[in-house]
């Protein structure tokens, strides 16, 4: 009786292996599959239909240490807290969700996807363990999706392959001769000097002009003033006719 309760256990606590990867998504609608502390997978869709009481958890690991992730441990705690990533745990478990938030089929036209990283507010507060914070470094990363039935693990995803996010190019790496500008840039700068050195040639022109003039007009005489003398008009009388 004992060594059949010892093959039993085994069984009760087998994990189901679902053959589904998950990956980034690939919809063409839907930019940045990739950024310095996101990444974007796809949902998976039509791949727990047979655990509908579960709740579905995704695993984010450091590549290194994905596959040797304990399904046992428990989203929530210590073990698997998002804050303590990746400095003291090597793995977090976030966005939970049930069968309801994945149905099946889904409308062609839905984007149905999930962002990785998406949550700053929660950051860095340890009141929310399965925090879906950015994520620390370029990576690489791997994902899985996990089936838990109340604290017990029932099925599994495959892990991803390798997920490495964006890096910003430093500043010192920025070429400033590149060819491609180097011709453009000169003339365009050449223009904009000729254009400055006529629009200045014209302001001193302008000022040499106007302080010639306003010179000029100070040194203008006063007109002399016109005397008009007055005549009186002298009126001719007739003389009388002389007497014979």
């Amino acid at each position: 009786m004992f060594p059949l309760l010892l093959l039993l256990v085994p069984a009760a606590h087998a994990i189901a292996k679902l053959s589904y990867k998950p990956a980034l998504t690939q919809n063409p609608r839907l930019e940045g599959t990739t950024t310095a502390s996101t990444f974007v997978l796809d949902q998976p869709r039509c791949i727990f239909g047979s655990y509908d009481t579960s709740d579905i958890w995704l695993v984010v690991a450091l590549d290194k240490a994905a596959f040797t992730f304990n399904n046992t441990a428990a989203p929530g705690t210590n073990e698997t807290a998002f804050q303590r990533f990746p400095k003291s745990v090597s793995a977090y478990m976030t966005l939970n969700a049930t069968l309801a938030n994945y149905p099946c089929p889904k409308p062609a036209e839905d984007i149905t996807v999930l962002r990785v990283g998406s949550e700053t507010s929660c950051a860095r507060d340890e009141t929310r363990p399965t925090c879906n914070g950015p994520l620390p470094g370029p990576g690489p990363y791997r994902v899985k999706f996990l089936a838990l039935q109340g604290s017990e693990p029932v099925a599994e995803t495959e892990w991803s392959a390798p997920i490495m996010l964006r890096t910003a190019k430093p500043a010192s790496s920025i070429s400033t001769t590149d060819s491609r500008h180097s011709a453009g840039m000169i003339a365009i700068t050449t223009i904009l000097s000729i254009l400055f050195a006529i629009l200045l040639a014209g302001l001193v022109a302008m000022l040499v002009f106007c302080s010639d003039s306003c010179g000029d007009s100070s040194s203008f005489s006063k007109p002399e003033s016109v005397t008009v003398r007055r005549y009186n008009t002298h009126h001719v009388y007739d003389q009388p006719a002389a007497r014979l």
